[in-house]
């Protein structure tokens, strides 16, 4: 039971991590929009979500991590888990070093005075955030696929 609870609490974060993070990539593409609405845009969204996603993938990675100790006798599944977690890692290496710093340096910037460089500051991090996306799909993916395997699934007696 309490494999089945760890399994599904982090199928749910992983989901609400990478769902967000997807949104972010298809519903905010700044590359056509203003000096000021992209800055007010990205300004919003920091203030918004940076907390919410720090704790989430967190909370992702050490849910995973515990997976993958509750599953420490079926091999498979603990690889599996651990590579995902490595993902999860991994998100948080590219926003540290990647996204982090950008962000930092947005949060100081008005709409009087911009960098003369915005726009390549603005694709960095977009790159960073769609590799990022990327990682979090892809734990996402495995961790779901750990929980759906037919030697994984709990059954259900009526």
């Amino acid at each position: 039971m309490a494999s089945s609870i760890v399994r599904f609490l982090n199928i749910i974060l992983a989901s609400l991590l990478a769902g967000t993070s997807f949104g972010i990539w298809i519903g905010f593409n700044p590359m056509n929009l203003s000096p000021s609405t992209y800055l007010e845009q990205q300004q919003n969204m920091l203030h918004s979500l940076n907390a919410m996603m720090i704790s989430l993938v967190f909370l992702a990675m050490l849910t995973t991590l515990v997976s993958a100790f509750i599953e420490r006798r079926n091999k498979p599944a603990l690889i599996t888990l651990l590579i995902a977690a490595t993902f999860f890692i991994g998100c948080i290496l590219i926003t540290r070093f990647g996204n982090h710093p950008i962000q930092s340096d947005m949060l100081t910037w008005n709409t009087t005075s911009m960098p003369d460089n915005w726009q390549t500051l603005r694709d960095r991090w977009w790159s960073f955030h769609i590799l990022r996306t990327i990682t979090e799909l892809v734990a996402l993916c495995l961790i779901a696929w750990v929980s759906i395997r037919k030697g994984n699934r709990t059954s259900f007696k009526r």
